[in-house]
């Protein structure tokens, strides 16, 4: 059977289509394609929209969170990482030449535990970082950032998931020293390709801006004071990203009415939703749903698709980073609420795009399924 609900779906509506294309053909004119105009612009409005001091924009989620790691010294020694995330979180400790070193989830949040980051900090432990899994900023994020005070290592957020987000009324992306922010095709917002950086920080922000850029002084210096990369965002993609900004509040509204109806259909569907404590704001990038003991995850999604013409989105994640292959060697033993939470959960689909009819045709087809399975 044909898609009738599609996983994800990229919303540029056709007046923004119309502004994107006349802002690109301004930089093609002019020839200023990169760190010009736009970029810039990006930065302000993320920057104000956040409420941080300063937004540093990038050309990935994942050199969003390598960087701040880097002028942050880890190199050489231990990051805590939950053990729930994507592959690029660990990937980016590692590459800043720090040790990753993996913490059990609290399945009830999908986040990192804090009784295990406080368990696992040691001798060498010189940060955490803090996930917020399908846009939920954790209601234990005070007492994580408590816990990182109180020992003397540094907390910074990948909020990859999380634009627009909040928590008791402050903004993802304000909690710790730095935060990074991902604009891939199926997060909230995108610009194409992207990321952002925000801080407070004066200092961390001046070494993102001279790490971005290759590690040069300046834009106009070929004199190279740190050992950068070319992790810049380009004029076209910060076109898209400030039109995409500019309808962030939009489409969280939307994406909220989706899980709205969810949630009350929850039992009908035989599934059990991820809370979002009353008063926060969680920007639904993923509506996270707990399958029942007994259901087959992979046949429940593959009856779903071929039977009824709904394909599910990607889980947050299938397999947590102590089980994948590539960090074997920073691997110790299991952790059981990551185990859980990964292998028992489903994410029904979510955009700015998604119609009511399609919404419909999710909850009949997951409680018939469910029926089924």
């Amino acid at each position: 059977m044909a898609l009738r609900v599609p996983p994800a779906q990229v919303l540029v509506p056709p007046e923004d289509r119309r502004w994107i294309l006349e802002q690109i053909d301004e930089a093609l004119a002019t020839g200023q394609l990169t760190l010009g105009r736009l970029g810039r612009l990006l930065e302000d409005e993320f920057a104000a929209y956040v409420g941080a001091r300063h937004a540093i924009a990038v050309n990935s989620g994942t050199s969003a969170l390598e960087i701040p790691l880097r002028a942050l010294e880890a190199c050489g020694g231990e990051v805590l990482v939950p053990a729930n995330t994507f592959f690029a979180t660990a990937a980016a400790v590692v590459a800043a030449g720090a040790r990753p070193r993996f913490v059990d989830c609290d399945p009830a949040t999908m986040a990192v535990s804090a009784d295990a980051l406080d368990a696992a900090i040691g001798p060498d432990t010189v940060g955490a970082v803090l996930v917020h899994i399908g846009g939920l900023v954790t209601p234990d994020i005070e007492r994580l950032r408590q816990i990182c005070d109180r020992r003397g290592i540094w907390l910074v957020e990948d909020a990859a998931h999380a634009q627009g987000s909040a928590r008791a009324g402050a903004m993802a992306g304000t909690f710790g020293i730095a935060a990074a922010f991902s604009f891939y095709p199926t997060k909230v917002m995108t610009s194409g390709e992207g990321g952002m950086i925000v801080t407070d920080d004066d200092r961390i922000a001046e070494e993102a801006r001279v790490y971005r850029d290759q590690g040069k002084a300046g834009f106009l210096t070929n004199l190279h004071t740190r050992l950068g990369y070319n992790w810049r965002m380009s004029e076209p993609h910060a076109a898209i990203g400030v039109a995409q900004l500019r309808r962030l509040d939009e489409f969280i509204a939307h994406r909220q009415s989706i899980a709205a109806r969810y949630d009350a259909a929850a039992s009908a569907m035989g599934l059990e939703p991820l809370v979002v404590p009353t008063g926060d704001r969680c920007n639904y990038y993923k509506y996270v749903a707990f399958l029942p003991d007994g259901v087959d995850r992979e046949k429940f999604k593959t009856m779903l698709r071929d039977d009824c013409g709904v394909g599910l989105s990607g889980e947050v994640y299938e397999t947590p980073l102590h089980r994948q292959p590539v960090f074997a060697p920073w691997a110790e033993g299991e952790l059981p609420g990551a185990e859980w939470a990964c292998a028992r959960h489903v994410c029904l689909p979510v955009s700015a795009g998604l119609t009511d009819e399609q919404v419909d045709i999710v909850i009949e087809s997951v409680a018939a399924t469910m029926g089924r399975s």
